[in-house]
């Protein structure tokens, strides 16, 4: 009989044109609105400003985040705008192969091709099934990593939003500094003028960088750590059922509602229904 073919191949990395096209058309606009008000490129391209904003954000961020959660923070960077997330339904095919031969062969003769299985998730599921582990110690077990998974993420996604939260107080600073200069100069009109401008483009910076990346990507980084939690939710789905020897079909069936259910969008409340169909909720006075 065929084995299931070995999944060596790591999950397809897709690029998330909506992250991208989203930064190009926000800085886009920006730019475009200014140099429609007759501004210059120039007149915004403070290497000053940018070292005090960039510098004092990444100083504050760095004493208020563990360092763990900062390197996976910056390591994950990528995923912001690529989406490394499993397909749903490339793991529900994957599993009915493994609940397939489990089936025919018994659950022990997954042994040789639980090494090849790249999730690491859903490899340590799959040993703990082959080693005859209870489901509900399997189930208590893979559920922690999925609590451990959630913590790790949302602390990565908090870097980035404790970034949006520093930034544009950080450019208020640099705004004060460059004001501060502007103030020894006072004689001079003219270079009062240009300093003040120059000194608000910390602020520029400071908002500019809070709203257009760091607040995103903490979203961002935060919806595909609940898709791949809900990815592997669907894998301890599956390999609990292949463990209580339910047929194939029945497991395909099963995950395939189990997609269904966690896709579909909730359903409005009782009373919204009501009063949605033109019928009164409540009867007052």
């Amino acid at each position: 009989m065929a084995e299931p073919k070995a999944r060596k191949k790591e999950s397809r990395t897709k690029v998330d044109f909506a992250s991208i096209g989203g930064l190009v058309l926000g800085l886009g606009g920006i730019l475009c609105g200014m140099l429609l008000e007759k501004g210059q490129m120039h007149d915004v391209y403070q290497v000053s400003a940018g070292i005090i904003v960039f510098g004092g954000t990444i100083g504050a961020v760095m004493l208020t985040s563990p360092a763990g959660a900062l390197l996976r923070a910056a390591k994950h960077l990528g995923l912001v705008f690529f989406d490394r997330t499993h397909s749903a339904q490339d793991t529900i095919e994957e599993i009915i192969e493994y609940a397939t031969q489990a089936r025919k062969q018994g659950i022990v003769s997954l042994e040789q091709q639980v090494n090849t299985v790249h999730d690491p998730f859903l490899r340590k599921a799959l040993n703990l099934a082959v080693d005859g582990i209870e489901m509900s110690q399997i189930r208590s077990i893979m559920e922690l990593d999925l609590s451990l998974m959630e913590q790790d993420g949302e602390a990565e996604a908090k870097v980035y939003e404790a970034a949006g939260g520093y930034s544009p107080t950080i450019g208020i600073i640099g705004a004060v500094l460059g004001l501060i200069n502007v103030m020894k100069n006072l004689a001079n009109i003219d270079e009062v003028g240009r300093g003040i401008a120059a000194a608000f483009v910390a602020t520029i910076y400071g908002v500019g960088a809070a709203n257009l990346f760091f607040l995103p990507a903490g979203s961002k980084l935060r919806s595909r750590m609940q898709d791949s939690i809900r990815i592997r939710e669907l894998m301890l789905e599956g390999v609990l059922s292949i463990v209580e020897g339910l047929n194939p079909k029945l497991i395909r069936t099963k995950l395939d509602a189990y997609v269904q259910q966690q896709t579909a969008p909730a359903k409005k409340p009782a009373a919204a229904k009501s009063k949605a169909a033109g019928q009164p909720v409540s009867a007052e006075g």
